[in-house]
């Protein structure tokens, strides 16, 4: 084999062995490119709008930049009713429970820096959320007062925590009663699955059947305990709870099925040898099969959570956002502001939500990391 032979053979191989080596970037480049271009450019069209002034001339129609000025109205100016709410005068007790929220963030701020491994990032993170959460206390609390009222941004937060909170807890009942050989576990596994096959308008469309004291199926009986008179949609809190337990019916099966497999995957062998050592069901639980399912569990909380952020479909279509604005989330909030041609306000509010989801976001995932490390 010649000179010359030898070094092309080489040349061949080296560019061979390359290739293989950038094969999987090159082809994977175009799905990457084209998932960032339809995630990314649509945030960059939405902060630019969120910063603008969206209005109709002869011709088309202009695009005003106009800074903050979008977020001012919300904070600030005449959006800060149907954002924030109606400030009411803060009593005693609700003074004793900032204070003590401001506490407890102080507490988990110590206990951050006497761990040893702090990081930049880590301080700001953990600043970002003691001081929103002490904000965000501030703000329900001053709300919820005699002389208050809730804005968007409150009632999407009380559908978050109560919604996921009874979500939860229902679907983990529900699971450790699947698992319990009982007769009859197969049917209602089905049947518990049933309620997520439904679109949410439907599910919004027959709770507000439902909920119609006056003319719904269940008539003679809120007329038999009196109540036939009484349309819980039109109250304020009647409308929210509406709200909730209809997206609760719609997503325990999903927290159900999750938490069903976690608990069906566990070993047998600790609970087994647990029993034989005389611990009663609730030890075993709370020592065993909670730190075994917690990492799905609290995957699946994050999950929820993020979804439960969106939440427009039952308000649109069960309450309307009503009465007044009392069950509008912020989702449905930008909706109606989009729906309005106010395009600047729909997407400032947009950005508040995603900023209030991933403040929220970011504190979960950093106690599932703490909760797991302590487990493990």
């Amino acid at each position: 084999m010649t000179d010359s032979t030898r070094e092309a053979s080489g040349l061949s191989s080296r560019l061979m062995a390359r290739s293989e080596r950038y094969a999987p970037a090159i082809f994977l480049m175009p799905t990457v490119l084209v998932v960032l271009f339809a995630s990314i450019f649509p945030l960059i069209v939405s902060l630019y709008l969120s910063l603008s002034r969206f209005r109709f001339v002869k011709g088309g129609f202009e695009l005003k930049f106009v800074g903050f000025l979008n977020y001012k109205k919300l904070l600030l100016g005449s959006q800060q009713f149907h954002f924030l709410g109606r400030f009411g005068e803060l009593s005693l007790t609700g003074w004793v429970v900032v204070g003590l929220v401001v506490v407890l963030m102080i507490v988990l701020l110590r206990r951050y820096f006497r761990r040893g491994r702090v990081s930049a990032i880590g301080v700001i993170g953990r600043v970002l959320v003691a001081v929103s959460a002490i904000l965000g206390s501030l703000l329900v609390i001053s709300t919820l007062s005699p002389g208050g009222q809730p804005g968007s941004l409150i009632v999407t937060l009380f559908y978050v925590l109560f919604g996921v909170a009874s979500q939860f807890l229902v679907g983990l009942g529900l699971a450790a009663l699947c698992v319990q050989r009982l007769p009859g576990q197969r049917f209602f596994r089905i049947v518990f699955l049933i309620p997520m096959m439904i679109t949410p308008v439907g599910i919004a469309y027959t709770f507000r059947m439902l909920s119609d004291t006056t003319k719904g199926p269940f008539f003679p009986i809120w007329e038999l305990f009196g109540w036939g008179e009484a349309a819980w949609l039109t109250t304020a809190w009647g409308a929210r709870f509406a709200v909730v337990i209809g997206d609760s019916w719609q997503w325990i099966p999903f927290m159900f099925i999750v938490l069903l497999g976690a608990l069906e995957s566990q070993a047998r062998e600790p609970v087994e040898a647990a029993q034989i050592d005389g611990a009663d069901r609730w030890q075993v639980f709370r020592y065993i099969t909670w730190p075994a399912i917690m990492p799905v569990a609290m995957t699946l909380i994050l999950i929820r959570t993020i979804e439960a952020f969106k939440i427009v479909d039952l308000p649109n279509v069960l309450t309307a956002g009503g009465p007044g604005i009392a069950s509008e989330s912020m989702t449905l909030h930008s909706f109606i502001a989009w729906r309005t041609l106010d395009l600047g306000g729909s997407a400032a509010i947009a950005y508040m939500l995603l900023i209030v989801t991933v403040i929220a976001t970011l504190a979960l995932v950093n106690l599932v990391r703490v909760r797991a490390r302590e487990v493990s």
